[in-house]
């Protein structure tokens, strides 16, 4: 039915009036290389391995499951890393082949990290 070829973006949003904020997140924090520009609503860009994400200011509550995936090379480390950062994590059930863990950004937008077998 469809030719999919890579995943190419992913949309999240922060609260208004919080863009700075997640500048300083998502780029000093994560470590995610900002891409320079003027985008469509004001929104943040950055590169992950080949993959756009979008941040965009919005009205309204953002707690859900809704969430973007990272495939990461090692899990134990990113693990140390984020509680040093005293970022909250969470599990969730098991997939054979895979480990993976769960967090969320300063603006409730769910993360997970995942490194299979």
């Amino acid at each position: 039915m469809f030719d999919f070829k890579r995943l190419d973006h992913v949309l999240i949003c922060v609260p208004v009036g919080k863009k700075q904020e997640a500048r300083v997140f998502y780029s000093e924090v994560l470590g995610l290389v900002e891409i320079p520009g003027e985008h469509p609503r004001g929104s943040l860009w950055f590169e992950i391995a080949g993959i756009q994400l979008h941040v965009q200011e919005e009205d309204g509550g953002n707690f859900s499951a809704r969430h973007f995936a990272i495939e990461i090379e090692n899990l134990a480390k990113a693990t140390e890393y984020l509680e040093r950062m005293e970022i909250p994590l969470a599990y969730s059930s098991k997939i054979e082949g895979r480990e993976r863990l769960f967090f969320r950004d300063p603006f409730d937008n769910r993360i997970e990290l995942i490194e299979y077998s």
